[in-house]
């Protein structure tokens, strides 16, 4: 407010903007556990503790350290073996990938995340049509039926949904899209579940991805690259539609242990 001879009034204060989106959990534990690799404490060729014993030394949930880790390995820092854990990497060269999670506050944000995965699940949907063997396939229609599972336990589906697109990656046979898309996660996640939060409506959208899903699956069967492409683009705008008519998006929560 100004004063009659035009200078601030030292007795008004603008209260600052709220923040749009508060930190989560995980990702103060993603810049605790990579702020160890920084110093040094945690090294190159380190195996990473188990997701339970890092749950219980930072007093959180196991999926925040599921999160926490995902992120770290989106970054170039983890990377896991099969069989053997989790492993601290060498320094990655050049900047990791990262997202300013502060930008990411509405749903249009994330509508402009979902068009630069819309262009990476097309063209790995084409990529599998192309070069999926039989037991890729199998794979994702166990995919199906697990989200079928989901539905009659009344339960989000979220993580099946994940499961069938990282599968999908997988079939496509380039690992770099897979880094990618699994970077991406992070941020449509939440969006995902605000789609599906109400009871009303849960299970009709379950239904409609499984459906959309198993379309995409058939292409990839039949080996049709241009069909395949076309699907995963449908599927993908049409979750759009569903996240646009799901009400607001939610800040991501701050959490304490």
């Amino acid at each position: 407010m100004l004063t009659r001879t035009g200078a601030l009034d030292p007795s008004h204060r603008v209260p600052d903007p709220p923040p749009l989106v508060a930190e989560r959990l995980s990702d103060r534990l993603a810049a605790r556990l990579g702020g160890q690799i920084d110093a040094g404490s945690l090294r190159p060729g380190d195996r990473l503790p188990t997701e339970e014993r890092l749950a219980a030394t930072h007093g959180v949930s196991r999926t925040v350290v599921r999160e926490a880790v995902h992120q770290l390995k989106s970054r170039g820092l983890l990377r896991s073996r099969q069989g053997s854990g989790v492993f601290v990497t060498a320094s990655p060269v050049g900047d990791a990938l990262t997202l300013d999670l502060s930008l990411i506050g509405s749903i249009d944000d994330v509508l402009r995340i979902r068009e630069v995965r819309r262009a990476l699940e097309a063209e790995t949907a084409a990529l599998a049509a192309q070069r999926s063997n039989r037991a890729q396939v199998t794979a994702l229609r166990r995919a199906l039926r697990a989200m079928d599972r989901s539905l009659a336990e009344q339960r989000d589906g979220v993580e099946e949904d994940l499961a069938f697109h990282r599968l999908l990656v997988e079939a496509g046979g380039n690992p770099h899209f897979g880094r990618i898309l699994e970077f991406l996660e992070q941020y449509t996640k939440e969006a995902m579940r605000v789609t599906r939060r109400n009871d009303a409506t849960r299970a009709e959208f379950i239904e409609a991805v499984r459906i959309e899903h198993a379309a995409i699956v058939d292409a990839i069967a039949a080996g049709d690259a241009a069909l395949a492409r076309r699907r995963a683009i449908q599927h993908m705008r049409n979750g759009d539609r569903r996240l646009l008519g799901a009400g607001p998006l939610r800040a991501h929560r701050s959490e304490r242990p």
